[in-house]
C-alpha cells in the first residue's frame, strides 16, 4: 500500500483565497502566501492550488502568481484552473508547479491528457473529477461544478487512466465545504475501477472522516480545505491519527 498523503487544498479567486459550500466559494480567507508559509511549517505532504475563476473567465493560468507562490512552497505543488493546452502545462511547470490538474478541458479534448502525459510524464498529470449525485446516480460536472457532462465518473475515471493520467482528484460537489464526511460510495466505486491513485476530496471534517475514506473508500490520498482553515485540526495530527490506526503515512513529516 502506498503511503497515505494528506493534502490541503487552496482555492484562489481574484487574488485571494476563498472557500464555501458546494463549490459556492464566497468566503474570503486572505492572501495566498501566508497560507503557503503556514503549511510549510506544518510539513504537509503536498498542496493543491486551484484558480477557480480562470476557466469561467476564459483565461490562461496566472503564471506569474504561480511562480511567486511556488518559490515559497517547499512541498510538491499541484496547480489547476484554466489549463487548456500542453503549452499551458509547460508554462505552469516552468513556473514551479510539480503537477498540473486538468478538469473542464479534458472532457472537451481527452487527447490533452494523452499529449501531456507523453510529453511530460504521467506523474505530473492530475485529472480532477467533480461529481454531483442526482436521483441516485452520479454524474461528472465541469466548469467548477456548474455544467453537467452526462458522463459517469467510473467510466470517465477509466478513460482518463487509459489516456495516461497519473492520478485522479475526486471531489463530491455536494459534500464540498460541509465537513460532514467524504462520499465513501463514490470514492469506493472510482478507486475500485482504476489502478492509479485516487485523492478523496469534498467533505472532510475530522480525522475519522479521513480514516474512513482510506479504510472504506480505498482512496490513496486525502485532500481537505475547510477542516484545516476553520478548525484547530492540522495535517500533522491527521497523519498521527491515521498512523495510530495502522495506516502507512510519511512518518518523517509527522513531527
Amino acid at each position: 500500500m502506498l503511503k497515505i498523503r494528506v493534502i490541503p487544498t487552496l482555492l484562489w479567486k481574484n487574488l485571494g483565497l476563498v472557500k464555501g459550500v458546494g463549490f459556492d466559494s464566497w468566503r474570503r480567507l486572505g492572501a495566498v502566501l501566508p497560507s503557503v508559509k503556514v503549511y510549510n511549517t506544518r510539513q504537509v505532504d503536498e498542496l493543491v492550488f486551484v484558480d477557480i475563476a480562470a476557466t469561467g473567465e476564459g483565461r490562461e493560468p496566472d503564471y506569474e502568481s504561480v511562480a511567486e507562490f511556488s518559490a515559497e512552497c517547499f512541498v510538491p505543488l499541484t496547480v489547476g484552473g484554466g489549463v487548456r493546452s500542453v503549452e499551458h502545462v509547460r508554462k505552469l511547470l516552468l513556473a514551479g508547479a510539480d503537477k498540473v490538474a486538468i478538469n473542464s478541458s479534458a472532457y472537451e479534448n481527452p487527447q490533452l491528457i494523452r499529449d501531456t502525459a507523453q510529453r511530460f510524464g504521467a506523474q505530473c498529470v492530475v485529472v480532477s473529477i467533480d461529481v454531483r449525485r442526482s436521483n441516485g446516480k452520479y454524474e461528472c460536472y465541469s466548469q467548477s461544478g456548474a455544467q453537467a457532462t452526462g458522463r459517469d465518473p467510473v467510466a470517465w475515471a477509466k478513460e482518463v487512466e487509459a489516456c495516461g493520467a497519473g492520478e485522479i482528484l475526486l471531489t463530491s460537489v455536494e459534500r464540498d465545504g460541509t465537513m460532514e464526511g467524504y462520499d465513501l460510495d463514490l470514492i469506493r466505486q472510482v478507486s475500485s475501477a482504476v489502478k492509479i491513485p485516487v485523492i478523496a476530496s469534498g467533505g472532510a471534517g475530522n480525522y475519522e472522516h479521513m480514516y474512513a475514506a482510506i479504510a472504506e473508500g480505498k482512496a490513496s490520498a486525502l485532500a481537505a480545505a475547510s477542516m484545516f482553515h476553520f478548525t484547530e485540526q492540522t495535517p500533522i495530527e491527521a497523519k498521527r491519527f491515521l498512523a495510530s490506526k495502522g495506516l502507512p503515512v510519511r512518518r518523517g513529516h509527522t513531527g
